[in-house]
């Protein structure tokens, strides 16, 4: 059984993986169905969720950062709706220590940082005060801009070098190993050879020192792989994310929850 231990509790699943829903409360995310706000985030409840993942700044490739105001305006009175209907664990998509703030003092209860705590100086010690779990992702460069001169060559290295030290200053800013999670990032600034190697990598990540994140949905590397397009990529995501899961990672941040636990139980009981 897995466990993730939060500020005051602990949450476990008896699947070999947390399954972690995508909730947009963003006007341009790059797959539709995975914006709006407490109705998505319900149904995602409803069909299995371990955890919600609401993000109000969108961080796809060619994306532009909004301002805090902006941020909070669309993110908090999501949260606040959730928590009000659900006790599932919310994770917040940011990179500013003052929504984070706003975001705990709604309910929320984990930090997913696509900057791996770099863009804010005040973030690492705050989540360590408040002692919460933080997931560091590795992109190369910014939304707008990080596909024009992806990672193609030594991915692995590279991803796992700068998660190894995103770790160490963690946690010499006093956050718990047990509370950190590394995401290598697939498709922030990488080349479908790089997405590729790191999935086929994706157990080794820190010398399988802190639970992986892996977050496949629908991404343009399995439109690459595939023909499809947004929309019909559902079923290759899913061979993404088992396999994923068969060579170690531990959490699944996904648009289709129910399809993504089926699969999960399926695991399960074949490698029982």
């Amino acid at each position: 059984m897995l466990s993730l231990p939060l500020k005051n509790r602990i949450i476990k699943t008896e699947l070999p993986a947390f399954v972690m829903g995508i909730v947009n409360v963003t006007p341009d995310s790059f797959f539709k169905n995975s914006r709006g706000g407490v109705e998505r985030a319900l149904q995602l409840v409803e069909e299995g969720a371990d955890i919600l993942d609401v993000g109000a700044e969108s961080t796809r490739p060619g994306s532009q950062y909004v301002s805090e105001e902006e941020e909070l305006s669309r993110l908090i009175p999501v949260i606040e709706k959730i928590r009000a209907e659900s006790d599932i664990p919310i994770s917040v998509d940011t990179r500013k220590k003052n929504v984070m703030k706003a975001a705990l003092d709604a309910g929320a209860d984990i930090l997913n940082d696509i900057s791996a705590l770099e863009d804010d100086a005040e973030m690492a010690s705050f989540c360590a005060e408040e002692k919460i779990p933080v997931i560091l992702m590795h992109k190369k460069g910014l939304p707008v801009s990080m596909q024009d001169h992806a990672v193609s060559e030594g991915a692995f290295e590279i991803v796992n070098t700068y998660l190894k030290e995103r770790a160490d200053y963690a946690v010499s800013k006093g956050i718990a190993p047990e509370k950190i999670i590394v995401d290598p990032g697939i498709g922030f600034g990488k080349d479908l050879k790089a997405n590729v190697e790191l999935i086929k990598n994706t157990g080794n990540l820190c010398d399988k020192k802190y639970p992986i994140l892996m977050a496949l949905s629908r991404k343009t590397c399995i439109g690459e792989m595939t023909g499809r397009a947004v929309e019909d990529r559902l079923y290759g995501t899913l061979c993404a994310d088992i396999l994923s899961v068969m060579k170690g990672a531990s959490m699944v941040r996904v648009h289709d929850v129910k399809e993504t636990v089926d699969t999960l139980k399926v695991l399960r009981y074949i490698n029982s």
